[in-house]
């Protein structure tokens, strides 16, 4: 029992420390750029704001995507849970359990502003046809490198004025590294079972 408590511990861990850091960013900073706070120079900064869909800003277009997409992420974070404790159970290399660990604490911690912020704080969409599950995620690490109008033949992103890197916050964070560790260490996690070298020696008797 304690090694599943360890690990959906870490993700609890994530959720605490998100939601922590979102209420501290909605309570006490003022909306965008007027309570924005620089960190280091223009570069970094805090900076209040909401995303109302999926990451970097897309959206689906029908009037109930925010619900379809707070769905999918509840319908995900049952997936990733169930998933984190069948490689608990067997057993699976234990830096690969944290990245599934990290990467379901965000997962939920964004989950719990879609689910809950229409309400909470009030911050779902002027055209939401209910609050429930039309929360915006809160957003606040910024990594201003640069900002600018990005040509109509980029795909999805064409035609907007947006800056690089997207705002994001703690969840975020914490479901990128996971993936980022899988993915360079994906040879270390899944090898490839080595193929049996078959010899064959034949004796050859000389009389």
């Amino acid at each position: 029992m304690n090694k599943y408590l360890k690990y959906f511990g870490i993700a609890l861990l994530v959720i605490l420390i998100d939601q922590a850091v979102k209420m501290l960013v909605h309570f006490e900073m003022d909306f965008g750029t007027p309570g924005q706070i620089l960190i280091f120079g223009d570069w970094f900064k805090l900076h209040y704001t909401t995303n109302p869909g999926m990451a970097f800003g897309m959206e689906l277009g029908s009037e109930y995507g925010k619900l379809i997409l707070t769905t999918f992420r509840l319908v995900a974070m049952v997936g990733i849970g169930y998933y984190l404790y069948y490689i608990i159970a067997n057993k699976q290399n234990p830096v690969y359990i944290l990245c599934i660990s990290m990467i379901l604490g965000g997962a939920i911690g964004n989950l719990v502003d879609s689910v809950f912020y229409g309400i909470w704080l009030n911050n779902a969409p002027y055209n939401a046809p209910m609050p429930w599950f039309h929360g915006q995620v809160v957003d606040m690490f910024y990594f201003d490198l640069w900002e600018g109008y990005i040509p109509d033949w980029v795909p999805l992103w064409g035609g907007s004025y947006t800056a690089l890197w997207p705002i994001f916050n703690v969840a975020d964070a914490s479901i990128f590294i996971g993936v980022a560790i899988i993915l360079i260490f994906q040879n270390r996690f899944f090898p490839e079972p080595k193929k049996e070298e078959h010899s064959s020696t034949q004796e050859v008797e000389i009389k």
